[in-house]
């Protein structure tokens, strides 16, 4: 194994001219309020949009008992279980700490029994199907923006381009 160190003190170094500015800012989700999201009984946190994939990063808070409508994942979608548990089938329940990455084209409809919080990179697109399969919604990351400037919450979005 190779023994790797960062030398910080290289303040001359030709490298840091490399270096972008200004820094990104760490977004602070505590101080972003829950909104309503697409569906009942999920609120959101918009942290980030992707113009380049149309895909989004959130938050997502469910309520017990939510069901979620059939939905098609245009892009990949990741997940990470902040608290709680949601689950596709009983037999694989995910619960806090856990992660399930979700290829570009799944069909699902996820279960929370008692609730979660859900942190959600989706690299594009998710489309709403009706009873027949036919895609009645799109929400992508502009529209997602668009939700967070009628709600008041876009000024706490993260910097997704460099100025």
């Amino acid at each position: 194994m190779t023994d790797v160190t960062l030398n910080a003190a290289a303040g001359d170094a030709k490298v840091n001219d490399l270096i972008t500015h200004p820094y990104p800012n760490f977004v602070r989700t505590g101080q972003i309020p829950w909104k309503p999201w697409v569906m009942d009984g999920v609120e959101y946190k918009l942290l980030a949009t992707d113009p380049k994939t149309n895909g989004f990063t959130c938050l997502l808070r469910v309520e017990g008992g939510t069901v979620a409508p059939v939905h098609h994942h245009l892009g990949a979608i990741e997940v990470y279980v902040v608290s709680g548990e949601i689950y596709y089938e009983e037999a694989d329940i995910g619960r806090q700490d856990d992660y399930i990455y979700e290829p570009a084209g799944d069909i699902h409809r996820p279960v929370s029994p008692d609730g979660c919080i859900l942190f959600c990179v989706f690299h594009g697109p998710i489309a709403g199907l009706d009873d027949d399969g036919n895609t009645i919604g799109v929400v992508d990351g502009k529209m997602m923006r668009n939700m967070a400037e009628e709600h008041g919450t876009a000024r706490f979005l993260a910097r997704t381009e460099p100025f």
